[in-house]
């Protein structure tokens, strides 16, 4: 394990019990500057683990609650004439953090949901033809409910693709739920982290990510990868470029995280589903999200 990341985990780890993969990927996204799309019920820790990532790197944090009436001036903010002044002048919204919990972002319209696209893609928000450049580092984590549960609309392709990973907390194991009712709750125990890691640290390691050695089997085995869902008509679209990318470069912050100077097709392995499933829907009706992830693992390593 990388010795300036251990401490980060093992601290969230004592508030998010018995979750630490999708610790470490949470982690992986914050260095890869790519964003975390949590799909559970609620109840199940999703706002505590953002809390305690953001307090590990001593990052600000701020959450917004989508509903229906949620408006995109809500997140971005708005301009304000100012009378004194005579002009405009600029109310930034919650979205100028650096982590950003969108709790139950498809509860909201389609129109506030694309408000974010701007500021996942390109770190900056435009209001009233003015760009506002967003804090760095700046790390979405979006939670979403289940679709059949009421009042939830379904997220577009174009918005699930600029999520890096797609994580599932799941239910808790019996031990930890039986210490929830003993009063052992991880949310009450927030107040007792302080940042782990300073900025300067934080962004070494981002540089560090690029630095991973990638061999030409571990190409290799990206390139069956992406080729397997573009071909075959298994799917109604392959990975995008962008999707590659993303695979890659959470591939090697996973390999920095363990404390690795290269990155193997095992550790490509490892991240693969979180990565893909959200964005590939099969042709076929009814398949599975576990069984998308059971195909691609079928993938032979070169």
């Amino acid at each position: 394990m990388n010795p300036v990341i251990a401490p980060v985990i093992d601290q969230i780890n004592r508030v998010v019990v018995a979750k630490a993969r999708q610790v470490k990927l949470a982690i992986a996204c914050l260095l890869t500057g790519g964003h975390v799309l949590i799909d559970d019920i609620p109840g199940v820790g999703k706002t505590t683990l953002s809390h305690a990532l953001a307090r590990s790197f001593g990052l600000d944090y701020k959450r917004v609650q989508f509903t229906s009436d949620l408006l995109p001036s809500d997140i971005l903010g708005v301009s304000v004439f100012d009378p004194a002044r005579q002009a405009f002048s600029f109310h930034p919204g919650a979205i100028f953090t650096q982590v950003l919990l969108a709790d139950e972002i498809n509860r909201a319209s389609a129109k506030t949901q694309s408000a974010l696209l701007e500021a996942m893609e390109e770190r900056q928000v435009s209001v009233d033809g003015q760009c506002h450049p967003l804090p760095a580092p700046f790390l979405l984590i979006a939670t979403q409910n289940p679709q059949e549960q009421h009042g939830a609309n379904p997220l577009p392709e174009s918005q699930l693709d600029r999520f890096a990973v797609r994580i599932v907390l799941g239910y808790p194991d019996p031990a930890v739920e039986r210490g929830l009712w003993r009063g052992e709750s991880g949310r009450e125990r927030l107040s007792e982290l302080s940042p782990v890691v300073d900025a300067t640290a934080l962004a070494e390691l981002s540089e560090r990510v690029g630095s991973i050695f990638v061999s030409d089997a571990l190409f290799d085995y990206l390139e069956a990868i992406v080729q397997h869902t573009r071909g075959g008509g298994r799917y109604v679209h392959g990975l995008s470029p962008r999707a590659s990318l993303t695979l890659l470069q959470i591939t090697r912050a996973w390999a920095l995280i363990q404390g690795a100077e290269f990155a193997t097709p095992l550790d490509m392995q490892r991240v693969l589903p979180y990565v893909t499933t959200h964005r590939l829907q099969p042709r076929e009706r009814g398949g599975s999200v576990a069984e998308v992830e059971e195909d691609l693992l079928r993938i032979p390593i070169p």
